[in-house]
């Protein structure tokens, strides 16, 4: 006779989260930990966040939550979600639930009883597993096995899941380049994934470009990117984008040990109209069109001008579109971002006024960036002047 295989566990041995699974299961109620929590656990990743799924109703969980000293906050009831806080840490708690109705965007849920309609109604098998308090994984709809071989797929009918919410697809996507191997990804999704993507047009910009920013921020996004352009996925959401260059640019940031932004491999992409397409802030949009419109100036030049972050990426860019730089880029754009011009308008007063002031401090300038930085002082003022003279402006 075989002994049974246990079943896989992730550690759960976090004093707060054990404390409000043991307030819950105290109840006579489940409770158990779902989701990115079970995923990442089981590959060995850092845990972000403890979310709960539990067959107690919300009114339910704050009663518990309450007698066992925790806060309770509402925050998604009418979804079923309470946040439980135990020493400051925040915890999610859900009840089961399925959907009554959605329209791709948001769903109207009921609550249920039953761990496996749970399950049933969330994206990904590998985000549909759960592990009691012990750390003992639950697998209802064959979420392990998908897991252990990197394979993305929908649970269920992989259309249906879409039709839910059609974020789900650019979540494909992300999940995808985070967790799963592009070169195997599931037909059935990328076709599904194709054939809805206009529904994407239904979801908010903020909702899309939240999810852009955290595939464009995965350690090679290249691959699935490659699959959203060929899905046409790409055109609904980022029209103009290319992709070509991601994989160059991705090797690039490898070589320089640099970690991934994803600024910069947006900006790789030459959409033209990111702003509005992802609603970047203010500042991210400023940050684009600086890399989209840079002057192509020698690196040491451009890190000089423009400061160090920027030069980074203008350098990275360059690599990735199939520029050749110098063995030494990254030393050089450090130490120029470092540069201070050892020339003020005060050294040129009061000789040089106006225009031939100008004039002259822009001479001494171009001359000591050309010479590496290395012009002393009293030969740029007499560059300036020389520069004034020459011009008739002295």
């Amino acid at each position: 006779m075989t002994e049974p295989i246990a079943p896989p566990r992730i550690d759960t041995s976090d004093p707060d989260l054990q404390r409000v699974l043991l307030a819950l299961n105290a109840g006579g109620h489940q409770a158990y930990v779902v989701g990115g929590a079970v995923r990442n656990g089981l590959l060995g990743l850092a845990i972000a966040d403890w979310d709960i799924s539990t067959d107690a109703p919300p009114d339910r969980t704050i009663e518990l939550g309450q007698a066992a000293g925790l806060k309770a906050v509402p925050t998604g009831i009418e979804h079923g979600t309470i946040t439980l806080i135990t020493n400051g840490k925040p915890f999610e708690v859900t009840t089961f639930r399925h959907d009554v109705e959605t329209d791709g965007r948001r769903a109207i849920v009921a609550f249920t009883a039953s761990l496996s309609e749970d399950a049933q109604r969330r994206d990904f098998t590998m985000n549909a597993l759960y592990a009691r308090a012990d750390g003992a994984v639950i697998d209802p709809v064959g979420g392990l096995p998908d897991l252990a071989a990197r394979r993305l797929r929908f649970v269920g009918h992989a259309p249906d899941r879409i039709r839910e919410d059609y974020l789900r697809i650019l979540r494909f996507f992300r999940f995808l380049a985070q967790y799963g191997d592009a070169g195997q990804a599931d037909r059935e999704a990328l076709a599904a994934c194709a054939d809805l993507a206009s529904g994407l047009a239904q979801i908010s910009q903020e909702r899309i470009g939240a999810e852009m920013r955290k595939l464009l921020g995965a350690a090679d996004p290249a691959p699935s990117l490659a699959l959203m352009a060929q899905a046409g996925v790409l055109e609904v959401i980022l029209p103009g984008a290319d992709p070509g260059d991601l994989a160059a640019l991705v090797a690039a940031e490898r070589a320089a040990g640099i970690a991934p932004a994803w600024p910069r491999r947006l900006a790789l992409l030459r959409a033209p109209n990111t702003t509005e397409a992802l609603r970047l802030s203010r500042e991210e949009s400023a940050r684009q069109k600086h890399l989209s419109e840079a002057p192509p100036l020698p690196l040491p030049e451009a890190a000089y001008r423009l400061g160090y972050d920027l030069a980074l990426d203008l350098a990275l860019i360059r690599q990735g579109r199939g520029a050749a730089l110098p063995a030494d880029w990254h030393a050089e754009i450090t130490a120029a971002a470092a540069e201070t011009l050892p020339l003020s308008a005060k050294d040129l007063m009061p000789e040089l006024q106006g225009a031939a002031l100008g004039r002259g401090l822009q001479a001494a300038e171009k001359a000591w960036i050309d010479n590496g930085f290395a012009i002393p002082k009293a030969d740029l003022i007499r560059i300036a002047r020389q520069a004034t003279e020459q011009s008739g402006l002295s």
